[in-house]
């Protein structure tokens, strides 16, 4: 009985990850076969570059990537400026107020983005950062899920590690720069992993702002190709999406064991 459970466990764990990695198969088979192929269902039957070709003549596939590398890495620094002392307030010091604090947070976590889209892109346009960079760096700066995932790693962190830089005399910088943070890097690179992916992928927000490619990032490229071409061109459009998600699957197998480790050891924080 026992390994017939095993089995089961497996065969169905097998059928997921068929499952979910389907999509990617056909996707990067699309990529490259050409559209006639694609639609008479002969994938890789003439296996071509072409359509990535096509891509690359279409649209400035070099701006798109430049703009989303500096947002997703502009954004996830700017946060850890931000976050990381607001996660470590929240975990380790004592103020009147903390457990209110903590319910906000909580509250802000739930309110979705696109109820404060509006009153944000106002704002941005008071103040003349529409169709920029910064436009679609600065609202997700201050994020109450990234605070939140650091305050429950920082809660998981021992007692003792604290007692002792409170007897050698460090202060609350000192602490949180010189054992806090060294201590955090699985729970930091997790946080990297959830807010690159974030930035790298978001649509709404830059539908807001952005007008033309001079700031456009991956998402606004991906559609602003699809929409310049016939609707059946499936060989290029998989192609672009290839290239789209590409650096974020690279990125993923880079960083897989320190993801998976700083979610675990986040999960045990009480």
């Amino acid at each position: 009985m026992k390994l017939l459970g095993q089995l089961t466990r497996h065969l169905l764990l097998a059928l997921g990850g068929v499952y979910m990695l389907a999509p990617i198969v056909l996707m990067l088979a699309s990529a490259f076969t050409p559209t006639a192929d694609i639609l008479a269902g002969n994938y890789l039957a003439r296996p071509t570059l072409d359509n990535f070709v096509e891509v690359a003549r279409t649209v400035p596939l070099g701006t798109y990537y430049l703009n989303s590398v500096l947002v997703a890495l502009a954004t996830f620094a700017l946060q850890l400026v931000v976050c990381v002392p607001a996660a470590y307030a929240m975990a380790r010091l004592r103020y009147r107020g903390r457990t209110i604090t903590v319910w906000l947070l909580g509250l802000l976590i739930l309110i979705p983005f696109q109820v404060l889209a509006i009153p944000i892109y106002l704002i941005f346009r008071q103040v003349g950062l529409i169709n920029t960079l910064p436009a679609l760096i600065l609202p997700f700066v201050g994020s109450a899920f990234a605070i939140f995932l650091l305050r429950q790693f920082f809660l998981a962190l021992p007692g003792s590690m604290f007692d002792a830089a409170t007897l050698d005399g460090a202060g609350t910088v000192a602490t949180l720069l010189q054992i806090v943070i060294p201590a955090s890097r699985p729970a930091l690179l997790s946080l990297g992993v959830f807010t690159v992916t974030s930035a790298w992928n978001a649509y709404f927000w830059p539908s807001f702002v952005l007008s033309d490619d001079s700031a456009a990032t991956i998402p606004f490229g991906v559609v602003r190709f699809i929409n310049s071409d016939a609707v059946t061109a499936y060989g290029p459009q998989m192609a672009m999406a290839t290239l789209s998600v590409l650096p974020l699957l690279l990125a993923f197998l880079f960083a897989q064991r320190q993801f998976i480790r700083g979610l675990a050891l986040t999960g045990q924080a009480g």
